[in-house]
């Protein structure tokens, strides 16, 4: 460990820096926290914007409850206040925050009071502390009050010291990301005089709120949790700065705890004791284990108790790490440094005399090299026998026996080769053959193969080749030191080689594991639908560990099978109950467990970002699974239920687009109605009352005038009714057009002949080519397509006339419709076929129900032509809808009657 080399590569955080990112480009939340209702907050928060407002800055007021309070009420004066939206809720009208308007407005700084309101149902948001985070996403700073009993953790905390259960409560994530927490503090006895004085509440409400909740004990108790949580919040953000301007700790604002486990019995102690003392401390702690890299664990048991620590490590509120390293006290001192840890907790076992020589424990290690951190040792109880001394186990792939016998047959060829060798020269570095089989009996059969190779080596190589020969007996006395040196070298290299296999076949299962994960995540990666995530899953799980396997979903009340394999694998009545406690407890039940072991499968829960997304079965035998197994079924169950709450988030934004495609039309549909509909009808209305009162009295050129009033809008008010019509019937798939010969020219001028009547005043040029040929269509639907094309030239091309042209264009026949109106932004001209897209004229006013190019785009494609536009069409100005339709066979044309 070289500290003082650490300064000079010390980096920010990257995560912190980060988070800073994000927050600049979001709005800013200021919370103003109490200890319980009455002590000033919404008035603090009233009288710090009036002070802002004062010197000009652009802060409004969203929602206010001043509780009939007439000093807060009076501060309101001077500030805006935005109107609230009422909300029929239960057979009441209640009057809430109205987000779109302050979303609308965009203020600066907007203050929505009462953090922890839930919204009336039918609400965008259940809660308002999710307007609140819509409205800082939105870029707009907020102010709001809490009082500390509606956080969620301190829920049943308040209950014990209370007697009152909060309904309304708050994450405590929220005010964890608060930019700003301003206390708002009163001494209790204040708070009491406060509220029999009539300023908190009403008389009669007062009196039994001093007799419930507003105890002294009670409001003693809120106001040290609000003392604290805010100091923690101060000690948060102190962290934040460290991390983000790279200044490496202990920083003694606060303690934090840094716990060391291992799959050993004293381990559950240590994160028993470590629990009980970042409570006593209000620390946070971060229990960590160390894996080394180039092993694996002994063990699925082992595995399995780690898993079984980290659950109760989470529990007892801790966050859990896992850290693969060779060197475990500079992976710790890494971990302590980088979370700004102030105290290591580490399990101290008493170790025999000479163990302490042989191989120094890590808590001795860490007390030399933790320079400026607390190292805390938690020991076994007294009773607790010593642990036994290593001893060297044999290797998992071969017995003592098998091992004997690989040694055996290496040496027993090498003493051959060596002999035949000897024969023709007497080498004397001839011992160098025994150590290749050493290492090969390593590679082969592992370390102990290794060790009984090395002295089978030294014994052959005396016997054989080293005199007197065939004698155990050596008369040189360096011949004596060869052997030793030879011997040593021997058991070492096949220590290495042993070593090295092991590793091998360590990063071989990790590849394969990995190679596994990567294809299903890969797999997963193409799946968009739950159904199909799962289905992967379950193949993939099957596939991996030949053992049936179940996948069960949340239905309502209850679970349904989403998926089996293979097929005919079944549930009984024991595994359903197993799965249902699973889903319910969210903790593995059946087979192998506590609870309900006589089913045939082992039930473990799925969680998700969101929470339990489904249960997944595997059936079990007698063969347990093995390490490299358990790790791949977590991370594959894991995949999955982050893959199948992705599915439902899409399915569900899906719904909402649609949701909110279908309320734009509808929005869009009732705008037009009342516009189309209602300005016709008030002319034919008055019109008609004019008539009936004054028929008489009036002139007859009046009379006409009003006639042909009522004519004109009847007939504007069929038209709208026929549009409507036709995008039902093009909508519907119910269109279907006729399939004529039709004359081009003959439809284009009876669709300026109408359109003119309908415009007496405009130009409407035509331009017809005489050679144009025949088309295959419907008369009267290509009719309406030039007729709306002429209706949108005529209300968007201002004063300027209309040009309508007709010609051939190849094998295709080309009608185009030009205006020279103001013409069509670029970044808007697809969307002018839209259902109730409109354009507005130059005056700010949008004509016209928004169908007619919908309906003209539905009929010229269902003809099987094509329609597009073009801005501008003529010197920068002006738009051009251009319809092609193929033009049709001459010869067919004429043979066709």
């Amino acid at each position: 460990m070289a500290d003082d080399d650490r300064g000079d590569n010390r980096r920010p955080d990257p995560d912190a820096l980060l988070a800073l990112a994000e927050k600049d480009r979001r709005g800013k939340l200021t919370v103003f926290l109490g200890a319980a209702p009455g002590v000033g907050k919404t008035y603090a928060m009233l009288a710090r914007a009036g002070r802002l407002k004062a010197e000009g800055a652009d802060i409004v007021v969203g929602l206010a409850e001043t509780h009939g309070r007439s000093e807060t009420a009076a501060l309101l004066d001077g500030l805006e206040v935005l109107p609230r939206t009422r909300v029929a809720h239960r057979g009441r009208v209640l009057e809430e925050f109205d987000l779109d308007g302050a979303l609308a407005r965009r203020p600066r700084i907007v203050l929505v009071d009462e953090l922890a309101h839930s919204n009336p149902e039918g609400s965008r948001h259940p809660k308002r502390h999710q307007d609140i985070e819509e409205l800082i996403a939105a870029g707009i700073d907020v102010w709001t009050a809490l009082n500390i009993q509606h956080l969620e953790s301190l829920a049943d905390l308040v209950a014990q010291i209370t007697g009152v259960t909060v309904r309304e409560r708050v994450p405590d994530v929220v005010l964890k990301k608060a930019d700003e927490v301003v206390l708002v503090d009163l001494p209790p006895t204040e708070l009491i005089e406060r509220l029999k004085e009539g300023k908190v509440y009403l008389p009669e409400s007062a009196s039994r709120a001093v007799d419930r909740f507003f105890r002294l004990g009670n409001l003693t108790a809120l106001r040290e949790l609000a003392l604290r949580r805010t100091a923690d919040r101060v000690d948060d953000q102190m962290v934040d700065y460290l991390k983000q301007h790279a200044i490496e700790g202990p920083w003694a604002t606060g303690e934090r705890l840094l716990v060391c486990i291992g799959p050993d019995d004293l381990s559950e102690k240590v994160v028993r004791v470590a629990g009980r003392l970042a409570s006593g401390l209000n620390a946070p702690w971060i229990v960590v284990s160390i894996e080394r890299a180039d092993r694996d664990m002994e063990t699925t048991e082992r595995l399995q108790r780690m898993e079984a620590l980290f659950r109760l490590a989470e529990q007892l509120g801790a966050e859990t790490r896992r850290v693969v390293g060779n060197d475990f006290v500079e992976e710790i001192l890494k971990l302590a440094r980088r979370e700004h840890a102030t105290q290591i907790v580490i399990g101290a076992r008493r170790h025999r005399g000479w163990q302490r020589f042989v191989s120094p424990s890590l808590p001795d290690a860490l007390s030399r090299h933790a320079a400026g951190l607390g190292v805390y040792f938690v020991t076994p109880d007294r009773k607790e026998k010593l642990p036994a001394p290593p001893r060297l186990s044999l290797p998992r792939a071969a017995s003592l026996r098998q091992s004997a016998l690989i040694a055996a047959a290496f040496v027993a060829v090498t003493a051959a080769v060596g002999k035949v060798v000897y024969l023709f020269a007497e080498l004397p570095n001839i011992s160098l053959l025994f150590l290749l089989a050493v290492l090969g009996a390593a590679v082969l059969g592992g370390y102990a193969s290794a060790f009984i190779a090395a002295l089978l080596s030294a014994l052959a190589y005396n016997f054989l080749f080293i005199d007197p020969l065939h004698t155990f007996t050596i008369t040189a006395p360096h011949e004596v030191f060869a052997l030793i040196v030879f011997l040593s070298v021997a058991m070492i290299a096949g220590g290495f080689a042993s070593r090295i296999k092991e590793q091998a076949e360590v990063a071989r299962v990790r590849a394969t594991a990995l190679q596994s994960l990567y294809d299903f995540s890969r797999k997963l990666s193409t799946t968009a639908k739950a159904d199909d995530a799962i289905w992967v899953a379950v193949s993939h799980l099957q596939a991996s560990l030949k053992r049936n396997i179940v996948l069960l979903l949340p239905d309502k009340s209850d679970l349904k099978v989403a998926a089996v394999w293979p097929p005919d694998t079944e549930l009984d009545v024991t595994d359903f109950t197993a799965a249902r406690w699973t889903r319910d407890k969210q903790e593995q039940a059946g087979f192998g467990t506590g609870t309900l072991p006589n089913s045939r499968f082992e039930f473990r829960p799925l969680m998700g970002p969101h929470g339990l997304v489904g249960v997944c079965g595997i059936q079990q035998t007698d063969l347990r699974l093995d390490i490299n197994a358990e790790r791949a079924v977590s991370a594959i169950l894991d995949q999955t239920a982050i893959a199948l709450d992705r599915a439902r988030l899409s399915e569900a934004s899906v719904e909402q687009a649609a949701r909110l495609e279908g309320e734009r039309y509808r929005e869009a549909l009732l705008s037009s109605i009342s516009h189309d509909l209602r300005t016709p009808l008030a002319t034919i209305m008055g019109a008609v009352t004019s008539l009936r009162q004054l028929g008489d009295k009036m002139t007859p050129e009046s009379r006409d005038d009003l006639l042909q009033s009522i004519e004109e809008e009847g007939s504007r008010m069929s038209r709208f009714v026929a549009n409507l019509l036709d995008m039902t019937r093009i909508e519907a798939g119910t269109l279907k057009p006729k399939s004529d010969w039709v004359a081009v020219s003959d439809v284009v001028q009876s669709a300026v002949e109408r359109t003119r009547k309908y415009f007496p005043g405009r130009l409407i040029e035509t331009g017809i080519a005489p050679d144009l040929p025949l088309i295959e269509g419907d008369n009267v639907l290509l009719g309406q397509v030039l007729f709306n094309l002429l209706d949108n030239a005529v209300k968007y091309g201002g004063d300027e006339p209309v040009n309508v042209y007709a010609r051939r264009d190849g094998a295709d026949v080309l009608i185009s419709v030009t205006d020279l109106g103001k013409g069509i932004p670029p970044a808007e001209i697809d969307r002018v076929f839209e259902k109730f897209y409109r354009r507005g004229k130059p005056d700010g006013r949008s004509p016209g129900t928004g169908l007619g190019l919908s309906i003209a785009r539905g009929f010229v494609e269902a003809m099987g032509g094509k329609i597009h536009a073009e801005s501008p069409a003529v010197k920068k100005k002006g738009t051009r809808i251009v319809i092609r339709f193929p033009a049709a066979d001459k010869t067919r044309a004429e043979k066709t009657p």
